[in-house]
C-alpha cells in the first residue's frame, strides 16, 4: 500500500487515478479527461508516479518562495509609505500612488494583503444584494447629467466645512462640473451650471432628488404649476428638470459621491490644500484624470449637448428673479427695502406696472420693464424681520458662531503696555497680565 504523504486535494484525487491506471482499470485517455490534462502529461505524470510513488506527484514548487514574489525591499518601502504618507488611504487608491508616485511595482492585491497584515485595512463582508429594478444608462453623452451635492469635511480641517457639487453624466459617467460651495442653494446651483453651460453647452434634462431648489413641495392644488427660482432658469434654457423618487434611482451620482469623499480629500491632503479657493482650482486637475479611469464610451456618438445661443443671456437668466407691481407712487417692496423707480416719462404710464426684480450672486439689484433695466433708488429700507427658511438650511443657518481667538500666553497684550503712570512706579504687572494700580 502507498505511504501517503501530506497531500493536498488535487493530489489526492491524481493519486486515486494513478492507482487506477497502475491496475490497468482505465484508459490513459479516460484519466486525461477526469484530471483535464493531455495523454502526453498523464504518461509523464504515471512514470513519476511509479518511480517515486505518492512523493512524485507533490509540486515540486512546495516550501519555495514564487517565483514573482515580492522583494523585502519594496515591502518594506510599501509599508513606511503606507503608515506615514498614505495613512488612512484604501487599498485601491494606496496602490495607484504607490506605482504613479512612488514607481513601486507591485500589485493592488498585494497592497491588500500588506495593510490587512498590519492592520491598516479591515476587510469589509460583503452587504447582501439589495435588488432594485435596473435602468440602462442612455445613449447620448449630455441626454442625461445627474446632479447633486455632499456636505462634507472635505478638507479634513484644514478648511471650513463646505459642500461639493456633484455633475455626471449618466450615459459615459463623466465628471462634467465639481464645485466646492457654502451650502446647496439656487445661486450655487447656478453658477456651477453656468461653467458647465460654458464648457459643454446645455444638456437635455438633469436628474435631481427632491431639493426644494429644484421642485416646489407644496401640498397645494393653487401652486401645482408653480416653479421654483431654478426650475425657472432651466424652463427659459429649454432644459428639462427630473426628479428622482428614491435615492438609488439616481445611483450613479450617489456612487460617485462615495468615491469622491474616499479619493478626493486624500489627493488634496498630499498637496496641502486649505481653502476653497484653492480646492476649486485642483479640482480642473482632479477631473481629468479621474474621467480617465473610471468614464466609459457611451452607446452613441451623438452628443446631446446643444450650444449656448444669443438669445441665451446666463447672467440674466440665472439671477433670483420675482414679479412685483408698481404702485402709484412707482415704489415697490423687496427683501424689506422700498425701491423708487426713477423717470422722465408721466408717471400714469408705469403706475400698477409689472416688473421684474433681478438679483445676482453678488446681490447686485437690477428692476427690468418689458426686458429693460429701469434706474430706481432706494427710498427706505425696513426692519430685520423674521426670516423663513427650508428644513436643509437650518443647520446651515443655525450654525453657532465660532468663539473670539484666545491669546497665546506669550502674547504682548499679556505682557502689559507703557502709559504715563508705568514710568513712574505706580503701575506694576501681575504675573505678566493686565497692570494692576497700587494704591499709595
Amino acid at each position: 500500500m502507498d505511504e501517503l504523504p501530506e497531500m493536498s486535494a488535487k493530489e489526492l484525487n491524481r493519486l486515486e487515478v494513478m492507482q487506477r491506471l497502475s491496475r490497468k482499470q482505465m484508459s490513459q485517455k479516460e484519466a486525461g479527461r477526469i484530471l483535464m490534462l493531455s495523454v502526453r502529461q498523464i504518461k509523464r505524470v504515471l512514470k513519476a508516479y511509479r518511480e517515486q510513488g505518492g512523493a512524485g506527484l507533490i509540486s515540486k514548487h512546495r516550501g519555495r518562495k514564487a517565483n514573482n514574489h515580492l522583494p523585502e525591499e519594496v515591502k518594506r518601502r510599501a509599508l513606511n509609505l503606507l503608515q506615514t504618507k498614505y495613512q488612512g488611504f484604501g487599498p485601491t487608491l494606496a496602490h495607484e500612488k504607490l506605482v504613479e508616485k512612488d514607481k513601486l511595482k507591485l500589485s493592488d492585491e498585494s497592497v491588500r494583503k500588506l495593510m490587512i497584515e498590519e492592520g491598516l485595512w479591515k476587510p469589509r463582508k460583503a452587504k447582501k444584494a439589495t435588488v432594485h429594478q435596473l435602468r440602462e444608462r442612455r445613449a447620448c453623452l449630455g441626454e442625461l447629467v445627474q446632479i447633486d451635492g455632499s456636505p462634507h469635511d472635505w478638507f479634513e480641517g484644514r478648511a471650513e466645512r463646505c459642500t461639493l457639487l456633484v455633475f455626471i453624466d449618466d450615459a459615459t459617467g463623466t465628471l462634467l462640473q465639481l464645485r466646492f460651495v457654502e451650502c446647496e442653494s439656487f445661486f450655487s446651483y447656478a453658477q456651477t451650471a453656468e461653467a458647465y453651460f460654458r464648457q459643454w453647452g446645455k444638456p437635455v434634462a438633469f436628474y435631481s432628488d427632491k431639493h426644494g431648489i429644484f421642485r416646489v413641495n407644496v401640498p397645494s392644488t393653487s401652486m401645482s404649476a408653480a416653479l421654483t427660482q431654478f426650475g425657472r432658469a432651466m424652463q427659459e434654457l429649454d432644459i428639462q428638470i427630473i426628479c428622482a423618487n428614491t435615492p438609488q434611482a439616481k445611483g450613479r451620482v450617489e456612487r460617485v459621491i462615495q468615491t469622491l469623499q474616499d479619493r478626493l480629500p486624500k489627493e488634496m491632503r498630499l498637496r496641502q490644500l486649505c481653502s476653497w479657493e484653492a480646492g476649486n482650482a485642483y479640482l480642473l486637475e482632479f477631473l481629468e484624470d479621474f474621467n480617465q479611469r473610471f468614464s466609459e464610451e457611451p452607446r452613441s456618438d451623438v452628443n446631446a449637448h446643444r450650444p449656448l445661443t444669443p438669445k441665451d443671456n446666463l447672467a440674466r437668466i440665472l439671477s433670483w428673479q420675482e414679479t412685483r407691481s408698481l404702485s402709484k407712487n412707482l415704489t415697490l417692496q423687496f427683501h424689506k427695502t422700498v425701491y423708487q423707480i426713477q423717470t422722465n416719462r408721466p408717471t400714469y404710464a408705469l403706475r400698477n406696472a409689472q416688473v421684474t426684480v433681478c438679483v445676482t450672486p453678488q446681490e447686485e439689484i437690477s428692476i427690468l420693464y418689458n426686458g429693460k433695466s429701469l434706474p430706481y433708488s432706494i427710498y427706505h429700507p425696513q426692519a430685520k424681520q423674521a426670516e423663513i427658511v427650508s428644513s436643509k438650511q437650518l443647520n446651515y443657518v443655525f450654525q453657532a458662531k465660532p468663539l473670539p481667538h484666545k491669546p497665546a500666553p506669550d502674547h504682548p497684550w499679556r505682557q502689559g503696555f507703557a502709559t504715563p503712570l508705568s514710568k513712574r512706579g505706580n503701575v506694576t504687572s501681575s504675573n505678566g497680565d493686565i497692570s494692576i494700580l497700587e494704591n499709595r
